[in-house]
């Protein structure tokens, strides 16, 4: 009997040990998941004190490199996925008909923690300053949102509907105040929904390659852009496309889906050597083709990036963020398009494109209404610019205020922004990009305007040094 629990004990420790002793002899363990893994932590600081966190940061990185960790999350997926239709990746929902959707998209779809009508129209008001500063140096502008999946194709929802909290969604109420702005905005999910077919992929959270060649034909007749129309182009069907949240559930037993490949034969090709579609920056040319790109895109720009660069003789495609808009002016663009996943508009918020101010003239007096309206006020250099920022003071601002700034008797429109104060976001904040040139390290005079009640106010002054780069 002692002997029979001596050899069940040597064996329970010696399965529990495995996947520590793995580590030795097998090769270090690679994450499904859209995220970067933690690196073995450092016992000493890069002040070269000790690190009090190291044994925390030792576990997170077993969590994260333990041997066999993809076969073990394997298989516990499939015994949730297939017996109890529930998902153990914290990103992924698990759909009816073997469907998968982005947890990203949820909020969204049950029309809860929507953004305020504030950060809506910073959005709103970001993208129009931005359409006019283009089209004043003759550029065409266009935005765009590519839907979620449940957005469009809801039908394979779990019990999630049941839970909805309102009819609303970001995207809608967004669209709204995009006409009031007058943005050049193009709707796919009106297009999308017109199509009697499911132009999304059942396992991954992106549309198909039909789906992506009616993004670009709407995109491009939006712009009134010459271009080949995918319409009617004859097209075989292989089964061979591994989703992405195929791949974060189930990292090692994926189930292929059905891809779209059309015979007609793209004439572009990339300037440089690229690892997929999806790299961070991508410059094509196509030599029998006219007008130059400039294109700001996500992960839906991956199955859109051919069409769009097919049409044009020069096409720049970037993932960065902020949207650097020198890359106009680097390129020579005569088109700025700016596509963003519905998942990702709050995000949009946070995040205004670098561009530098232009100095305009206010024709309505400024009444003097304090001189402390305003919060972490600061000038912080970036590159051949100086960023200005801060958040107003809640109640000072009605929904649609613009934000102006007086630096050193000169005065700019700020982008309205949301800033990320702890784990909240104020829609209150405010960024204004000059450059370097005009702001003085040694202090300079700032003054924060609002517009409200068709009333220009000055509620702010202070004399702000530049922050020196560490």
């Amino acid at each position: 009997m002692k002997k029979g629990k001596l050899i069940y004990c040597i064996l329970f420790f010696a399965i529990c040990l495995c996947p520590s002793l793995g580590m030795l002899v097998t090769k270090q363990e690679t994450s499904s998941e859209n995220r970067q893994l933690s690196e073995f932590p450092s016992p000493k600081t890069e002040e070269g004190k000790i690190n009090v966190e190291w044994l925390s940061q030792a576990g997170d990185y077993f969590q994260e490199h333990f041997a066999f960790r993809n076969e073990l999350v394997t298989g516990n997926a499939l015994l949730h996925g297939r017996l109890l239709e529930t998902s153990t990746a914290d990103g992924v929902i698990q759909g009816k008909n073997g469907w998968l959707y982005y947890k990203d998209s949820l909020d969204d779809y049950l029309g809860q923690d929507l953004l305020s009508d504030r950060s809506l129209f910073n959005i709103a008001h970001m993208l129009s300053m931005t359409q006019q500063a283009l089209e004043e140096k003759g550029v065409n502008f266009l935005f765009t949102i590519a839907p979620n999946k449940n957005s469009l194709y809801g039908d394979n929802m779990p019990y999630y509907d049941k839970l909805k909290v309102s009819g609303q969604t970001n995207r809608e109420n967004l669209e709204d105040w995009l006409k009031t702005e007058k943005v050049a905005y193009a709707d796919l999910y009106q297009a999308l929904m017109e199509e009697n077919e499911v132009l999304y992929h059942a396992r991954d959270s992106h549309w198909n390659n039909k789906g992506a060649a009616l993004a670009a034909d709407v995109l491009m007749d939006a712009l009134g852009k010459d271009h080949d129309s995918y319409d009617g182009e004859s097209y075989t069907v292989r089964r061979d496309y591994t989703g992405d949240l195929d791949t974060m559930l189930y990292p090692l037993a994926s189930t292929a889906d059905d891809e779209i490949y059309y015979d007609k034969e793209t004439t572009y090709a990339t300037v440089e050597e690229i690892q997929s579609n999806f790299d961070p920056r991508i410059t094509t040319v196509n030599p029998v083709k006219e007008g130059s790109l400039v294109m700001y895109r996500d992960s839906f720009g991956n199955a859109l990036l051919p069409y769009m660069a097919d049409a044009y003789a020069n096409a720049y495609f970037s993932r960065g963020i902020p949207y650097q808009l020198m890359d106009v002016e680097t390129h020579s663009a005569d088109t700025v398009i700016i596509e963003r996943a519905e998942r990702f508009l709050p995000e949009m918020s946070q995040f205004p494109p670098v561009l530098t101010a232009k100095e305009i003239s206010l024709t309505e007096n400024e009444e003097l209404q304090g001189s402390d309206g305003a919060v972490d006020v600061k000038i912080k250099p970036q590159g051949m610019t100086a960023q200005l920022s801060g958040r107003i003071k809640e109640g000072l601002l009605d929904t649609d205020s613009r934000i102006y700034l007086k630096v050193n008797g000169s005065v700019y429109e700020a982008f309205p922004m949301d800033v990320k104060v702890e784990e909240n976001l104020d829609d209150n904040g405010f960024c204004l990009y000059l450059p370097s040139e005009l702001v003085a390290a040694d202090g300079n005079d700032v003054e924060i305007l609002i517009e409200k009640d068709n009333k220009i106010y000055n509620i702010y002054q202070n004399n702000i040094k530049e922050d020196s780069i560490q």
